[in-house]
């Protein structure tokens, strides 16, 4: 009967999820005037207005081809469930001046806002055509530098999905979900040259109860970046690399950046990336704190500073190190964390000097380095870590030991 009952399930659920062509609630872009090589920006933003306005469940096809893509926003809330399913290909505009800001923050390409149970998925890409924008970045040193989109712009979103997608070389970050609640990012593929700058995989920032599942990740700046405001985000099998790492912040930077709260990234895999796992904050910093953020069963291949809390964060010298930050981090750990470190600093827990890091656990932690200057090496400071299981590289003074 158990077999019965999973077999039917299985037929209705895929019943349900075929989109056939000329099938009720199918919004297809080429019956809105869509054509293979050319924009099809309007004919989309007419699907997405006709479907958001259904009372029952939509779905838009774009299907198998290539096409262009000029800038898009697509606006809730809507009236039922959507499935955005992209099958095909679509490719930005090269030219980073066709794409404007809607206010203070950085310009979209494709942009869900205000929408609730949105599926993004269909095996198709999102080509962000970024070479042609990437010499055009020069915001490591130039704080007035041109704002250049983001592929995959999530605002506002809730309880909703995007799964089974590849985002391509994005001038900007790949994918930011800004103010969700609820959603899932899961089997995405996310990739760009490992030089290719502020090509950030994923950004979570002021969003709750946000997963990231199963995706693969190489692009040239943090797989995933996580920003001030985001709570209970969970983080599992994900491949990284290359890239700068899984990083909690910048933090400390803007004025009035809420706190971080629950982070936990758990069976990783870093290779070949500039970083591991790290929480970075600003010296010199505005108020702010980050806590309950636990890194586990990480493997680290190659990569530098595998396990990371710096707060004299500085790229560049964009900032000043007069000061201290005043972020307050406690409560983190990082466990059972192995494999091999290209830097000889595998551990380095750099905490502020005038708001110390506080109940920080690193337990099980195995790292081999094999350069020149000799064994790897772990440093502490303004931080009492409680360490716990192996030790390689040896524990830092002023720590403590549990069993």
């Amino acid at each position: 009967m158990g077999l019965k009952i999973s077999f039917s399930s299985i037929v209705l659920l895929l019943l349900l999820t075929r989109v056939v062509e000329g099938q009720p609630g199918v919004f297809d872009v080429t019956k809105f005037g869509a054509k293979p090589d050319a924009d099809i920006g309007p004919a989309l933003v007419s699907a997405w207005k006709e479907a958001c306005a259904s009372v029952t469940p939509s779905t838009i096809l774009i299907p198998k081809n290539n096409y262009a893509l000029s800038q898009v926003l697509f606006e809730g809330p809507c009236k039922s469930s959507i499935n955005f399913q992209i099958q095909g290909t679509v490719k930005a505009s090269g030219d980073p001046s066709a794409f404007k800001a809607n206010g203070p923050g950085l310009p979209g390409w494709v942009t869900f806002e205000h929408v609730d149970l949105l599926t993004v998925s269909g095996g198709g890409t999102f080509d962000g055509q970024g070479a042609t924008a990437w010499s055009k970045n020069d915001c490591q040193t130039n704080s007035n530098c041109a704002k250049l989109p983001i592929s995959l712009v999530f605002n506002f979103v809730t309880n909703s999905v995007a799964q089974d997608i590849t985002s391509l070389n994005s001038k900007n970050f790949h994918l930011q979900v800004f103010g969700a609640d609820n959603m899932t990012v899961q089997h995405v593929t996310i990739t760009a040259p490992g030089d290719s700058p502020n090509t950030d995989g994923i950004h979570v920032g002021r969003s709750t109860k946000v997963t990231i599942n199963d995706t693969q990740i190489g692009t040239g700046d943090d797989c995933i970046s996580i920003g001030d405001g985001t709570q209970q985000l969970t983080i599992e099998k994900v491949t990284c690399g290359p890239g700068h790492g899984i990083s909690v912040g910048s933090l400390g930077k803007f004025p009035e950046e809420k706190e971080v709260v629950g982070v936990f990234v758990r069976n990783c895999t870093l290779t070949n990336t500039l970083n591991g796992v790290r929480i970075k904050t600003w010296p010199a910093s505005l108020p702010g704190s980050a806590s309950d953020m636990h890194f586990e069963d990480i493997i680290v291949n190659n990569v530098g500073n595998p396990v990371m809390i710096d707060q004299e964060y500085c790229p560049s010298n964009q900032c000043s190190k007069k000061a201290p930050s005043r972020v307050k981090v406690s409560k983190v750990s990082f466990k059972n964390i192995k494999g091999t470190s290209s830097t000889q600093l595998a551990v380095k827990l750099l905490c502020s000097e005038s708001i110390p890091c506080e109940n920080v656990e690193v337990g099980d932690i195995d790292l081999a380095y094999s350069g020149p200057e000799g064994p790897p090496t772990t440093i502490c400071s303004n931080v009492k870590p409680i360490f716990s299981g192996k030790q390689n590289p040896p524990t830092c003074v002023g720590g403590s030991q549990s069993s």
